[in-house]
């Protein structure tokens, strides 16, 4: 997937595990934008999509040539009682015409790295940010094979 910029989850507004496949190209002098706000970002349009439309769930943002697509479920941390909304997102190049064709596709290939997640994670302490680094590799490894 060449158009492929990152893929990363989210979980109470942080990233847990990201893979960047290549580099977005800086048309400014903007340094390096924190991963923190990315999260945060994230996690603040999902619960806005969710509490404004009825649990609506969004699926992409367009901005500029870049697609922010979204996939959200549930997962429970060893910590709370309730199951929280788990994201996964990948940014995209968008130079291909038809985006929500695009986007259909892109979710029903990523699906399967968010279920396997959310199924090695559950009931865990999800705030020890090192257990992920393997994860890293299988995010890169389901992409490119």
């Amino acid at each position: 997937m060449k158009e492929l910029y990152e893929i990363g989850i989210v979980f109470r507004g942080f990233i847990l595990v990201s893979y960047e496949f290549k580099k977005i190209e800086k048309r400014d002098k903007v340094k390096n934008v924190s991963k923190d706000l990315r999260g945060g970002f994230i996690s603040a349009i999902n619960t806005f999509a969710k509490t404004a439309f009825n649990n609506l769930s969004l699926e992409y943002l367009e901005s500029g040539n870049i697609l922010f697509i979204f996939k959200a479920l549930e997962m429970q941390a060893a910590n709370y009682p309730v199951a929280e909304p788990v994201i996964l997102y990948g940014l995209v190049d968008k130079k291909k015409k038809d985006t929500d064709k695009f986007v259909k596709k892109f979710l029903e290939k990523i699906d399967p790295i968010l279920k396997l997640f959310i199924t090695r994670y559950s009931n865990k302490d999800l705030t020890e940010f090192s257990q992920f680094g393997s994860f890293q590799n299988e995010i890169k490894d389901f992409i490119l094979n």
